[in-house]
């Protein structure tokens, strides 16, 4: 599976939901449950290498603003939800993570930035397909998130690092 193979199945995933993040998730199964067991573990892992990718404290920072706090799980749903929405807003995000305030402006911290349920579905789908559990993919998640960290609670600090998130989400 090509990287546009797997964006299309995200966004046709995301567009069949109407942007619902758990509906998506079912969406996306439906759709992986169209494949071969081999192309759903292609399309897993394209899905952690973003995931990872997306492991950083600088869009960690951007998530902390963005749903008022961010703890180890709730980045994790985050980047799911990051990729989620698909390509154009996963790409801007992770390259600025402060973007995100003209990449998602209707974002919503009740019913945005959580999707936890996406991370599962290649998971699902493969073992609906085949009946066992998918394979370890060989990927690990580094200890610490990528970059330099720094205080998610000063806000001067959150404010010079996101002035567009900053401007909408901060305190």
């Amino acid at each position: 599976m090509d990287e546009t193979a797997f964006w299309q199945l995200i966004d046709d995933a995301r567009d069949a939901a109407e942007g619902d993040p758990d509906e998506q998730a079912e969406a996306l199964v439906e759709r992986l449950l169209r494949l071969t067991p081999d192309e759903v573990l292609d399309f897993a892992r394209q899905f952690e290498a973003r995931f990872q990718r997306a492991y950083t404290v600088e869009l960690w920072g951007a998530a902390h603003l963005l749903l008022g706090g961010a703890s180890e799980d709730s980045f994790d749903y985050f980047r799911c939800w990051l990729i989620g929405q698909g390509r154009d807003v996963f790409e801007g995000a992770v390259h600025d993570p402060d973007a995100l305030a003209e990449l998602a402006p209707d974002f919503d911290d009740e019913e945005d930035g959580d999707a936890e349920e996406l991370g599962y579905a290649a998971d699902e789908a493969y073992e609906r397909l085949t009946g066992l559990p998918l394979p370890d993919l060989g990927v690990r998640q580094p200890p610490v998130a990528q970059g330099l960290s720094f205080d998610f609670e000063d806000g001067a600090a959150m404010a010079v690092r996101y002035p567009r998130l900053w401007e909408l989400y901060g305190d």
